[in-house]
């Protein structure tokens, strides 16, 4: 039996009969139409009939679903499972797990969560990204020639949020003990057959990774000074991590003694969450990091603490939509939704002109917005959030697109009249441009800058994490930091973040997301989750930097408009812009880039162009993307991961 027959089946344009034929002149308006369909040659596409195969199955299971970044990370998650955890502890194993396989994060790195209760039938969110430490000001950074933070090593590291979230996470939603949960990780530090990918990205990355002893050792087992010969292990090879293993062997005997001692489950990890923050792995963590030039102290470590926090939603065509709030870059999906929802898209055809001009248009004023206004909620300046993400707003940010033209020069709104306030920032914001002026200079400019291209900062890796129960426990995590070339410190085994590189040094840039001791930079991981008619409808992340969001808003739509099943929606056609300013590197944007996947037709990307876009082609243009689709109606479990990368489910 084919796939279509057995989900929901792929829909171009509008059905016979389909009200919705209407909804285009009454939602965008008259004026607005006009133009739009002013547009030259703006015919309908074929149908998608590439999105109706599918290059993998779809994944079923009605018990539970564990999907990530590696094979051996999803049987991590199985792993749980057959220990009698639940979606939340299947998580953490496989977070537990790809973080010491360094799929694009390593265990210094951060973490970010939406997790789905079902006793509460609402959805919390986990903010475990690391802050700025002691002595991370502006000053300090300019007087090294500095115009962003560094890209890699100890000057790029916030403090470490990965084990802190796992284990809170665990701690509150889970069922297992932290032995149980990291014991599929412990095993592999112990010695796992590396893949080819990340083996040759260690090689890669090798005149990095040489300036740092702990991380040569790690990563470059077979290094011999003066020698040409490959140093990194070769796929197969038994990658071995001794000093991670110990570190985690720690973690788990300060659990079991906390239990010894009459401890209850919980206090147990907490215990072992102690040990790591404020006790000798801690102390060798500190010493390390700062012996090498880095300024994480003690008391940063003692300080940070992992949030469980309301996220940020809104309503498309009657779906609850979830994100993290602005933190992290999750709210321009929920922005771009609240101004689609102005416009008929079934009208426009999948992936016609009009289509992918609408979509990049909107995505561009969401990702402006996102460009000056997100940063750290817990630090002032208040973000206007509620402003960014009103309706109202998102009309009138909607009404200002230029349905002739690609518009290069999209600028910031002014969100605070739609929250009853006044902007704080008004000469900031009417100096604004969409190139950053340092990306504009010449000269030195004190930036490591040789580990990546600008491309490759722009569709910078991680990994993503979904997981899902019978019993109604949901997981999507995207986590990240830490990756090759990571700076490890000492004897801990453990790879430190380079998020520093987020913040920013002048605020005409974005005010809220300066960087400053004890300050979260504004980070690009992005977990999705939606609900429909009150009950779990979709669970969604993707793997990629700045084109996260872009990526996952139309995996969204794919789902919503085009009927697409979840296998479907992972694999069809993404397009990326890269107007907006890279949150990595040099912060650079590209106004009008706009890049396809090689399958839409010759005569569209000819149409763009004479719109003023500047279009490339690509076999592929997004990251792989990870989903749970919930069948209510049978009360099952539908998985999708794309067709490329190493990104895999299990499921029962």
């Amino acid at each position: 039996m084919s796939e279509l027959s057995q989900g929901k089946r792929a829909s171009v344009g509008i059905r016979k009969n389909d009200p919705r034929r209407l909804r285009c002149c009454r939602s965008i308006g008259a004026p607005a139409l006009a133009a739009l369909l002013a547009v030259p040659l703006l015919s309908l596409p074929a149908p998608p009939v590439d999105a109706q195969r599918t290059a993998k199955p779809p994944l079923h299971g009605n018990h539970w679903m564990a999907i990530t970044g590696k094979p051996l990370g999803a049987t991590a998650g199985a792993m749980a499972y057959g220990e009698g955890g639940n979606a939340v502890d299947a998580a953490c194993a496989m977070l537990a797990a790809t973080s010491t396989m360094w799929d694009t994060l390593g265990w210094g790195g951060e973490t970010q969560a939406l997790i789905y209760v079902p006793g509460e039938k609402k959805v919390v969110g986990i903010n475990a990204l690391g802050v700025a430490p002691t002595g991370a000001t502006v000053d300090f950074f300019r007087k090294k020639g500095m115009l962003y933070p560094p890209e890699f090593g100890p000057l790029a590291a916030v403090t470490p949020g990965t084990p802190g979230g796992l284990m809170v996470m665990l701690a509150e939603y889970g069922k297992l003990s932290l032995a149980q949960v990291l014991k599929p990780a412990m095993q592999m530090a112990e010695g796992y057959a590396i893949e080819a990918a990340q083996a040759d990205n260690m090689e890669r990355r090798r005149s990095i990774i040489e300036q740092w002893p702990s991380s040569r050792k790690v990563f470059l087992p077979h290094w011999k000074e003066g020698s040409e010969e490959r140093a990194a292990p070769k796929a197969g090879e038994i990658f071995r991590q001794p000093d991670l293993k110990a570190t985690l062997e720690k973690l788990v005997v300060a659990e079991q003694q906390a239990l010894a001692a009459g401890k209850s489950r919980k206090e147990a990890i907490y215990a072992a969450y102690d040990r790591f923050y404020r006790g000798d792995i801690a102390r060798e963590l500190v010493s390390a990091t700062r012996e090498a030039g880095g300024l994480i102290t003690l008391e940063d470590l003692d300080k940070w603490q992992v949030y469980i926090e309301e996220p940020v939603s809104t309503s498309y065509r009657g779906i609850e939509v979830y994100k993290l709030t602005h933190w992290v870059q999750g709210p321009v999906m929920l922005q771009a939704l609240n101004m689609l929802e102005q416009a008929d898209l079934q009208a426009m055809g999948y992936n016609s002109t009009r289509y992918i001009h609408t979509l990049y248009q909107a995505m561009n004023k969401a990702f402006a917005d996102r460009d000056f206004y997100y940063g750290d909620p817990y630090f002032p300046p208040e973000e206007p959030i509620e402003g960014l993400l009103s309706k109202d707003y998102a009309k009138q940010r909607f009404s200002e697109i230029d349905w002739q033209r690609n518009d290069e020069n999209v600028t910031p709104g002014d969100p605070y009249p739609f929250q009853g306030g006044t902007h704080p920032f008004r000469q900031l914001l009417d100096q604004w441009t969409p190139i950053p002026p340092a990306a504009m200079g010449e000269g030195e400019d004190g930036f490591q800058q040789a580990s990546v291209t600008r491309e490759e900062a722009f569709r910078a890796g991680t990994t993503s994490i979904q997981a899902a129960d019978e019993q109604g426990w949901i997981v999507s995590i995207t986590p990240s930091g830490g990756w090759v070339p990571a700076f490890i410190a000492g004897s801990t085994g453990i790879g430190l973040s380079q998020r520093m590189q987020s913040f920013v040094l002048d605020e005409g840039l974005n005010p809220y997301n300066v960087v400053e001791p004890g300050k979260r930079p504004r980070a690009t991981l992005t977990p999705g989750m939606a609900l429909k008619d009150g009950k779990p409808y979709l669970s969604f992340a993707v793997q990629g930097g700045d084109t996260q969001d872009q990526n996952l808003l139309q995996f969204f739509l794919n789902m919503t408009e085009w009927d697409m099943t979840v296998q479907q929606a992972v694999e069809a056609a993404n397009i990326t812009s890269y107007q907006m300013q890279s949150s990595f590197g040099a912060h650079e944007a590209e106004p009008g880039r706009l890049v396809v996947r090689e399958d839409v037709p010759a005569w569209v990307r000819a149409e763009l162009r004479r719109m003023g876009y500047k279009v490339e082609t690509r076999p592929r243009t997004s990251g792989p993307i990870t989903a749970i689709y919930f069948d209510q109606e049978n009360g099952t479990l539908w998985g999708g991961a794309s067709d490329f990368g190493e990104d895999y489910g299990i499921a029962w």
